[in-house]
């Protein structure tokens, strides 16, 4: 009797935050791409085929994007996934190819970023994360023209 009742509780709660989840990928999608664009961004600087060493740019743009991620789960949108969770993308050997592609996702997520008009949001947040991906996106330009 009692596992069927803790059985139906964790059932119930699985059931509630894909609910919760469906609402807030309705309410805010820009927002969700945006995260899913940092994401690839942060990855395609992090990961490091090859020998070659990452730059104190290209760490302080990684610091730059996860403020970014930061301030948009601050307004309750978070997709729960990990940091480190990204859409799969083809390998790109080239270093500067890498940060190219990089500085791409970033200009997708400040465009999502800005297209969403909340209150929420509107109390400094969406400024504070637009902030971060200029910031992010100028260290990774910075770091392709070192």
């Amino acid at each position: 009797m009692k596992t069927q009742k803790l059985m139906s509780f964790i059932v119930s709660g699985v059931f509630l935050l894909f609910v919760q989840f469906s609402v807030m990928a309705q309410k805010h999608p820009h927002y969700l791409h945006a995260l899913s664009d940092l994401r690839a961004a942060r990855w395609q600087i992090e990961h490091r085929p090859g020998t070659w060493t990452q730059t104190v740019d290209e760490v302080e743009a990684v610091k730059r994007i996860d403020e970014t991620i930061n301030e948009i789960k601050k307004a309750s949108i978070d997709d729960h996934k990990d940091i480190n969770d990204h859409p799969a993308q083809a390998e790109v050997p080239d270093h500067a190819g890498r940060l190219h592609k990089a500085v791409d996702f970033l200009k997708k997520a400040k465009e999502d970023i800005n297209m969403e008009e909340d209150n929420g949001f509107a109390q400094g947040l969406q400024g504070r994360a637009i902030k971060h991906v200029d910031e992010a996106i100028r260290l990774v330009e910075k770091a392709l023209h070192a």
